[in-house]
């Protein structure tokens, strides 16, 4: 593995197509500070425009993955301005996250509660180690999970959601795969290969094509379905005009792998 740069919060590793961005905040439980959501969106940002980074993994140091909004940092502004301020920028983190061209995997272990179940919800696909647990316990303490709601009802159930946020109970990590929450869940021993065996078979495909196509995912989920299937059309018609595209069709049609253009 060969070091990228490094922020105070989050940690880089390039390696082979796949960048792995560590959340490194291990003693407070990777809780979400403001400067951590800052070297976070910046990193996010830097790798947008990577044309060497085909898949993003989303790690974190320490026992836990993430415990959500830093609560010591919270209560230290108690000013509306800021607290504003900083819940505005988390969301455009999770934008960011979302409108990367990289598909973004979390790689989750222990504990995502609140804002870390949002990084979860709104990352592109997530493994989970079994000892997993997920939740959004905001109105155990007072202050309901607003924010992680909007990932987190976009991808499991209506029922699921509400249960989870008016609970605060936390969901164990075979729930959250039946739940549609997370994509797969291992032993603790295999969440690595788990991991990077599926970024590994996405970094095989198309830089372009990948961007292409998950953009295209959330712009349609979004819109109603007559809309969506003449966006997708448009979009397809689009990328049929790629040069990776006839590569890979050709390559398809005589049996051999395909070569792509913009790697």
């Amino acid at each position: 593995m060969n070091p990228g740069a490094e922020n105070i919060d989050v940690t880089r590793r390039d390696d082979s197509g796949i960048t792995t961005l560590t959340l490194n905040r291990p003693d407070s439980r990777n809780s979400l500070s403001r400067n951590c959501i800052a070297a976070l969106t910046d990193e996010l940002g830097k790798i947008a425009t990577d044309t060497r980074v085909k898949v993003v993994v989303l790690a974190a140091a320490g026992t836990v993955f993430c415990a959500g909004h830093d609560l010591k940092e919270l209560r230290a502004h108690p000013d509306s301005a800021w607290t504003r301020e900083m819940f505005e920028a988390c969301s455009a983190m999770m934008l960011a996250m979302t409108r990367a061209p990289q598909p973004i995997i979390a790689r989750v272990h222990g504990v995502a509660t609140a804002a870390g179940c949002q990084l979860v919800a709104t990352a592109d696909l997530a493994v989970a180690s079994s000892d997993a647990s997920f939740a959004t316990p905001g109105v155990n303490i007072g202050l309901f999970c607003s924010t992680p709601m909007v990932a987190l009802s976009r991808n499991v159930g209506r029922k699921k959601a509400m249960e989870m946020l008016l609970t605060g109970r936390p969901m164990s990590a075979n729930e959250a795969e039946a739940a549609g929450l997370v994509n797969m869940v291992v032993a603790p021993e295999k969440l690595d290969e788990a991991v990077y065996g599926l970024a590994g078979v996405i970094a095989s495909k198309s830089r372009r094509v990948l961007a292409i196509g998950k953009r295209a995912f959330y712009e349609q989920i979004e819109m109603g379905l007559a809309e969506s299937y003449t966006y997708a059309a448009a979009v397809m018609t689009k990328n049929m005009m790629e040069g990776d595209a006839t590569e890979g069709i050709d390559a398809f049609l005589a049996k051999r792998n395909p070569v792509w253009a913009n790697d």
